[in-house]
């Protein structure tokens, strides 16, 4: 029966997106999941916003042919201007989470082989949603203010590319904050080489320190930049939705997929999430994620310098949920994972191998604070230098 299946079954099988999801074994301390912590969520506003969705709406349960997310976007229109980023609410579309944003415009963009920029390392769930498409990937290694722009203009000399994915703010999964001086940049070289971008911003509203930077689609004047939103980390994850912000013809076609995809977004959630928005204030729900995860952040550079091996270095991120361990070039942490960090040390992180297209980074790891508490944080980190320790000890021998 395997050899009936469509070729991307088994493509997107191999993204190791299963290896986010947290461990059975009950003294594991796992830093994979970029989950959002679930004490923060607004149990008690989203239960009022529910009712009020369910009570207050005409047919809340029936087809909405297109119009019930109105006031809704209008009040993402609200939310992304006061951010600076200048849009109207025939410019946005509800998605099943951002996820699905992915999903639909790699759809509309890439035939097999055709050439897709992915900083390295990038968002794993991002890979498994681009290798059903069969893309032909260019890999642009990050600096400590984003993609490296020098080989990301060679290769669109190079190369045939239709689309550059970026993650500009808190990248998933180093941290990283992609510079003034190099988002202007990647504007002009895709205005330059007729190239979309595609903006996934899930975090930017999750900023501990430093200053703000205008969004990619902020500085947009040619309808280049698909910008993807999300409620997932600022409300929670299981309300499963997101928004696509694009203009011109672009946003046409991507209407057009989306129908064929699901028809619409779920009208409950899109109506209480605008319940919610209505009744209460997201800018002080916002205030208290941002304290709480400064909290953890800390906790977690705190833990990374007392615990880590001399060479081992990490990111040190202004906001989002990550940072990023990089180990020597010879030593493989997915091995080590398997053969230590997992069995002997209750511990668990993201290598690096499928945070890459090509799969052949070994060196690198993701390691998430966002869902684990402080004593989790410096417990587990402590278990995560041991074990790279006695790592480093067995893959020398």
């Amino acid at each position: 029966m395997e050899e009936e299946f469509a070729s991307r079954v088994s493509l997107t099988s191999k993204s190791g997106l299963n290896a986010i999801y947290p461990s059975r074994d009950p003294e594991m301390i796992s830093f994979t999941g970029g989950f959002p912590d679930a004490s923060l969520f607004p149990n008690q506003e989203l239960a009022d916003s529910f009712q009020i969705a369910v009570t207050n709406q005409k047919s809340p349960l029936q087809y909405q042919v297109g119009e019930e997310s109105a006031e809704l976007r209008s009040k993402i229109v609200d939310l992304l201007n006061a951010d600076g980023t200048a849009t109207c609410a025939n410019q946005i579309m509800m998605t099943q989470g951002a996820q699905q944003g992915l999903d639909l415009v790699a759809k509309l963009v890439i035939n097999k082989g055709d050439g897709l920029v992915v900083e390295g390392p990038t968002y794993i769930g991002a890979l498994a949603a681009f290798d059903a498409y069969e893309p032909n990937y260019f890999s642009v290694s990050m600096e400590d203010d984003g993609m490296n722009l020098t080989e990301l203009k060679r290769m669109l000399i190079q190369n045939s590319i239709k689309l550059i994915y970026t993650i500009p703010d808190f990248q998933n999964p180093t941290g990283i904050v992609m510079s003034l001086e190099k988002r202007q940049q990647l504007i002009e070289l895709a205005n330059r080489y007729d190239v979309l971008i595609l903006e996934d911003a899930p975090y930017r509203w999750l900023r501990y320190e430093g200053e703000p930077l205008p969004t990619l689609k902020s500085m947009d004047t040619q309808n280049r930049v698909i910008q993807l939103g999300s409620f997932s980390k600022i409300l929670a994850p299981g309300l499963r939705l997101g928004w696509l912000s694009a203009g011109g013809q672009v946003f046409n076609r991507l209407q057009e997929l989306k129908a064929g995809a699901d028809l619409e977004t779920s009208n409950i959630m899109i109506q209480t999430v605008n319940a919610y928005l209505s009744k209460y204030s997201l800018s002080n729900h916002l205030e208290k994620l941002r304290k709480s995860y400064r909290i953890k952040r800390d906790a977690m550079m705190k833990a990374m310098q007392q615990y880590m091996p001399n060479n081992v270095s990490y990111t040190k991120p202004q906001g989002g949920f990550f940072t990023w361990i990089t180990v020597p070039e010879n030593i493989d942490l997915e091995s080590i994972q398997t053969k230590q960090l997992k069995p002997s040390f209750h511990v668990m992180v993201i290598p690096s191998t499928n945070l890459f297209p090509d799969k052949s980074h070994k060196n690198g790891a993701r390691v998430s604070f966002s869902s684990v508490s402080l004593s989790q944080i410096d417990l587990g980190v402590q278990r995560l230098g041991n074990g790279l320790s006695d790592g480093y000890q067995k893959q020398s021998i």
